[in-house]
């Protein structure tokens, strides 16, 4: 049997990590652990949990690896069948400096094995390697944009079952000719959702998980449009219109929302892990991460706070 401490770290270690390069961090291979099996904790019951974590922006810098662990901590005292993140897992890996983007994905995929149950990953705009203008690298690197996410965690547009739910993870994220990045879904993304879609009966409850949100109020609210909504989403729900779409999971703005538009389905934007940059809140939305609860076809949820806020200000006494 483990000991039940591995997989955790003290504060007295993460402070004195922070701020470290890679080289300088080998107390990580001591301090994490794999996860120790994806199976139904009842095969038999048709509920289940998940945990869905955005925009984490892990860094070695401003106690992140700490707030990280604090929120795995607390997922694995819930015990949910599995996590999904909702991208932005680094800060960042945009403006290509090679090594710090290999040691910052190589921090989360470490990390990340803490999680006591499986992870399902959705990238985001900090996960495209090299985009921006001030890259060292060019587009003709192999791990440019998607490149480097797909070499460490697979395909960046999926899907899976769970229990009689079908789970779908899109990437909503390209480049645009400013080297920027845009909220959109690609035509050959469109297409493999159209079949994934087709081979799923019409009856099956699913869940989608997007970074950059394919429906929010935040512009309305806000007056700032800006990159914060996917531009070609109504593609999406087009093809999603005569399926059982039941929660649409979405991250990139630091906030927490949900709606119901026309009785259809019900949408949340889930807060974040690092709330501004692991300075506080954001939006003031306070960090943490959300906690649905499936029973048969109808599921709740709640937004827990992982105690990063009360850690912090500790911190800074």
């Amino acid at each position: 049997m483990a000991n039940e401490n591995q997989g955790h770290l003290s504060r007295r270690q993460f402070i004195q990590a922070s701020g470290m390069a890679m080289a300088s961090m080998p107390f990580l291979s001591l301090a994490l652990k794999k996860p120790e099996n994806g199976q139904a904790k009842n095969p038999g019951d048709s509920s289940f949990e998940f945990s869905f974590l955005t925009d984490i922006h892990l860094k070695p810098e401003m106690n992140a690896p700490l707030g990280f662990q604090m929120a795995i901590d607390k997922v694995n005292a819930l015990n949910p069948d599995f996590v999904i993140t909702g991208g932005d897992l680094v800060y960042d890996v945009m403006r290509g400096d090679y090594a710090q983007s290999e040691m910052l994905f190589d921090l989360y995929q470490k990390m990340s094995r803490g999680f006591q149950m499986p992870v399902y990953n959705c990238i985001g705009n900090h996960d495209l390697f090299a985009i921006y203008e001030e890259s060292p690298e060019g587009s003709d690197h192999p791990d440019y944009k998607y490149g480097m996410w797909e070499r460490y965690f697979g395909k960046t547009y999926y899907s899976f079952d769970h229990k009689g739910w079908h789970f779908i993870v899109l990437n909503s994220l390209d480049v645009t000719e400013e080297k920027g990045y845009k909220g959109i879904l690609g035509a050959d993304q469109l297409d493999w959702l159209a079949e994934d879609l087709r081979k799923t009966d019409q009856s099956t409850p699913i869940v989608v998980t997007t970074h950059v949100p394919m429906l929010t109020a935040y512009w309305q609210l806000s007056g700032k449009r800006g990159n914060v909504g996917v531009e070609n989403s109504a593609k999406a729900f087009q093809l999603l219109e005569n399926h059982n779409l039941k929660l649409l999971l979405q991250g990139h703005i630091h906030w927490k929302e949900s709606g119901i538009p026309n009785d259809r389905f019900e949408f949340i934007t889930g807060g974040s892990i690092a709330g501004n940059g692991w300075k506080g809140r954001r939006h003031n939305t306070r960090e943490g991460f959300v906690q649905v609860k499936v029973q048969g076809e109808s599921f709740s949820w709640e937004y827990v706070d992982h105690g990063w806020e009360a850690e912090r200000l500790k911190l800074q006494l």
